[in-house]
């Protein structure tokens, strides 16, 4: 079964220096109905205004992904990191039994344009713990790889949960297949570009929920950039 969430349909909202649309319900927006997606909890597209962001706040108990467009994320936490976020690059943070963190756009004339996840993570109390990497080498060879997972295969970041994240940049015409078995889900987030799954279409900013199917098929009608979660059932 797919099903279609539109880049309309998402929540919104605008704080000036911050515009947001929410997959999910998040913050000032609830909508029962979308809750999540199993184990994928929040979906965020993010713009901060150069200069501007989130002053220090908490989390706990959730595994935190950002991955950036463009523009560059800082981010200072209460485990002692201190780092940049650039496009193509991952970051994991594991919140666990709690931590407190911060994050900024340091340049002031350039937009900060990146997605944040939640994923639920299958155990509480965990140790909290960080991790980043460059994937833009393996963006550039327009080919669909592993960027995070369980067990770290393949070069992709730990998680806390037995979640898989794939990353693509594809051309047009270029025909794939996407990782599926009949007792998981998956959810296809398309950043920029046209993508037909199966007989479905998707454009810049639509999502596409997936479950109880053999076999998915991706073909790009126009130079796509994507995250494909794949997920328990």
């Amino acid at each position: 079964m797919l099903t279609l969430r539109k880049s309309g349909e998402r929540g919104v909202s605008d704080l000036g220096w911050l515009k947001s649309r929410h997959t999910f319900s998040f913050g000032e927006y609830f909508d029962d109905a979308q809750m999540g997606f199993g184990d994928l909890r929040v979906i965020n597209e993010d713009r901060i205004e150069g200069g501007t962001g989130f002053p220090t706040h908490g989390h706990r108990d959730m595994e935190i992904i950002s991955y950036v467009l463009n523009g560059a994320l800082d981010h200072k936490d209460s485990m002692g990191t201190a780092a940049t976020i650039l496009p193509g690059e991952v970051q994991r943070m594991s919140a666990g039994t709690g931590v407190r963190h911060s994050e900024h756009n340091h340049l002031k004339d350039l937009e900060t344009h990146f997605f944040q996840i939640w994923i639920l993570p299958d155990s509480d109390n965990l140790k909290p713990s960080y991790a980043q990497k460059d994937f833009s080498k393996e963006l550039a060879k327009g080919k669909l790889f592993l960027a995070a997972s369980k067990d770290g295969r393949e070069g992709s970041i730990t998680l806390n949960q037995d979640a898989n994240l794939y990353l693509a940049r594809l051309k047009a015409g270029e025909k794939l297949d996407l990782p599926i078995h009949w007792d998981r889900k998956a959810w296809l987030q398309l950043a920029s570009g046209e993508l037909t799954v199966n007989s479905l279409k998707l454009s810049e900013g639509d999502g596409l929920a997936i479950h109880e199917e053999g076999a998915v098929h991706a073909q790009v009608e126009k130079d796509s950039h994507f995250l494909y979660f794949n997920l328990p059932g």
